[in-house]
């Protein structure tokens, strides 16, 4: 397996780092706009498979001569969602398989955007699952902790706990805290800003896909390993687009732990326009007001020394159990900033992230996994992934309700 990953930030970073230590791979080629920045990550490896490299991850075709320069066999996408499409496209014109951990972006309905849902995400992607699979390709997408490893849990609850799932819901929420900092995102801001803001999409067998306001419907929900409760709300995430196409279930909602300053602070955001991407003239330049904000903030990849406490990823199905009586179960994977900081110098957030796409990696290196098209983590035996979370010394757990 010869490996591209796009995006040398906090995820592509960490990344590499745990990739560092297995031996699936023969090359594994950093790829950044910012050639410095891959270049730092390939000697923080110490390891002659990596090597560093530039890119546009805008341009389909620069992605597509990158890959046959290497005979890249699976790209890893690692960039901001608003470039899925062209490493997308690219990854597919050069005959290599895709992996990636936000889907390509939606847009909202241009009537009623809080009701019904306009394009979705993944729509762009799944549009080209036929061409994808004539080609005897695969587009794995959606396979970092959330969407990715919250959609596994769904799939191994539908096939070894339950005989009914009358809903899924998806919960991630922390006590991470970072020092020295009133307001600073232990993930990318621009991603945090898209889902956050756009309306959410609910899932209900019967009606289908629907959208709700932002942000709403805050329940507190009691997280494992100490986090205790978090106040909750709907936002917008890939899983709700997901599971259903995969697993029988009766509703699927993704809620996220913000935390009411966060809340504030985004609805703020919004009320001044502050969530924008299209550029505003400013002097004698034109800049996204989104890109201002990611701007002035800090890099979340440059914060792990700063933060502690933990960040948890989780699924709570509810339905009945194989005995045909009621169960709740909550899945989930915590993982503390201070173990991930000693053991991997990456932060808890992008670490708990970058594990996945390296697991899915060698499970399809191995050929454990297989597949052809567009597909979500929910197609493929949940089984071998969890089990090899567990060998990686990063292992699962499961509550009753």
């Amino acid at each position: 397996m010869r490996v591209l990953v796009v995006g040398a930030g906090g995820v592509g970073s960490a990344a590499a780092g745990i990739a560092r230590r297995r031996e699936f791979f023969s090359r594994y080629v950093v790829a950044d706009y910012d050639l410095a920045r891959a270049v730092r990550v390939v000697d923080s490896v110490a390891d002659d498979r990596f090597v560093a490299a530039q890119i546009d991850a805008s341009d389909a075709s620069a992605v597509a001569e990158l890959c046959r320069a290497h005979e890249i066999t699976h790209v890893l996408n690692a960039v901001d969602p608003r470039f899925v499409m062209p490493v997308f496209e690219g990854a597919h014109a050069a005959g290599a398989d895709y992996l990636d951990m936000a889907m390509s972006l939606s847009h909202p309905h241009p009537d009623d955007p809080y009701h019904r849902t306009g394009v979705k995400l993944g729509d762009e992607q799944f549009a080209a699952a036929t061409a994808w699979a004539a080609a005897g390709r695969l587009a794995l997408v959606g396979i970092g902790v959330e969407p990715g490893l919250s959609d596994i849990f769904a799939k191994y609850a539908a096939e070894h706990l339950f005989a009914r799932i009358d809903e899924v819901g998806v919960r991630d929420g922390g006590n991470l805290v970072v020092e020295g900092y009133e307001f600073a995102p232990s993930f990318s801001v621009w991603t945090t800003i898209e889902e956050c803001l756009n309306p959410p999409v609910i899932y209900e067998k019967g009606r289908g896909w629907f959208t709700t306001e932002p942000l709403s419907e805050p329940e507190m929900f009691d997280f494992p390993g100490g986090i205790g409760p978090v106040e909750c709300v709907h936002v917008e995430h890939e899983e709700v687009l997901l599971i259903p196409r995969w697993v029988d279930a009766g509703k699927v909602t993704f809620k996220y732990g913000l935390g009411r300053e966060f809340i504030d602070v985004l609805r703020t955001l919004h009320k001044l326009g502050l969530d924008r991407t299209e550029p505003v003239r400013v002097g004698a330049a034109s800049v996204s007001p989104r890109d201002v904000v990611a701007a002035v903030l800090p890099d979340p990849a440059t914060l792990g020394d700063k933060m502690s406490g933990k960040t948890c990823a989780g699924t709570l199905v509810k339905g009945l159990g194989k005995d045909f009586a009621p169960r709740e179960v909550y899945l989930y994977h915590l993982v503390d900033n201070e173990w991930s900081m000693r053991e991997y110098g990456s932060q808890a957030v992008v670490w708990q992230t970058a594990i996945n796409p390296i697991v899915a990696l060698e499970l399809l290196a191995a050929g454990v996994w297989k597949g052809t098209g567009v597909l979500g983590p929910e197609a493929f035996d949940p089984m071998p992934f969890l089990d090899k979370l567990v060998e990686y010394g990063s292992p699962w757990e499961m509550r009753e309700q």
